[in-house]
């Protein structure tokens, strides 16, 4: 379910949107830094400041994850059911790895919200729908990146 090509769309993206519900049915959204796809079916997102998604999973195991590369504005939207893995639980050690490496001795790791996805759909700028014989990713790009006044490594805009 997680392809290859959603891998390549989360590394490349720099935060994912975690969703979750609380026990009134209030959505919450909230950036993590941390991620990683784990495998064909799962996703793991470091709890490092989360307690409220770490609340909110323990009371309702279904959310919902996007991560878009803001440059190319393309990614993915990964639904499925979380739990939270502890520090002290067993498996911490099996799912923690990736986001370990990523997290360094900077940011603390508390827990790992490991999602599993049932669903997938991509996620893309209007343009590419609305203008696909004139839209590509560096048609994108070059966009977002005069939008944003952002300079490439070579100098160019």
């Amino acid at each position: 379910m997680l392809s290859p090509q959603v891998k390549e769309s989360a590394t490349r993206s720099v935060l994912c949107w975690l969703a979750t519900v609380d026990e009134s049915g209030q959505p919450n959204v909230s950036p993590k830094e941390i991620f990683a796809v784990f495998d064909g079916e799962h996703l793991v997102i470091a709890n490092i400041a989360s307690p409220a998604s770490a609340r909110n999973i323990e009371g309702n195991s279904r959310v919902c994850v996007s991560f878009v590369d803001a440059l190319v504005q393309k990614g993915f939207k990964v639904t499925g059911l979380a739990r939270n893995v502890k520090k002290h639980e067993p498996d911490f050690s099996v799912w923690s790895p990736p986001l370990a490496k990523m997290a360094g001795p900077r940011f603390p790791i508390h827990s790992v919200f490991v999602v599993q996805a049932t669903a997938i759909e991509p996620i893309v700028a209007p343009n590419y729908r609305l203008h696909p014989d004139e839209t590509s990713e560096e048609s994108q790009i070059a966009s977002a990146m005069k939008t944003y006044g952002v300079q490439s490594a070579r100098g160019d805009a």
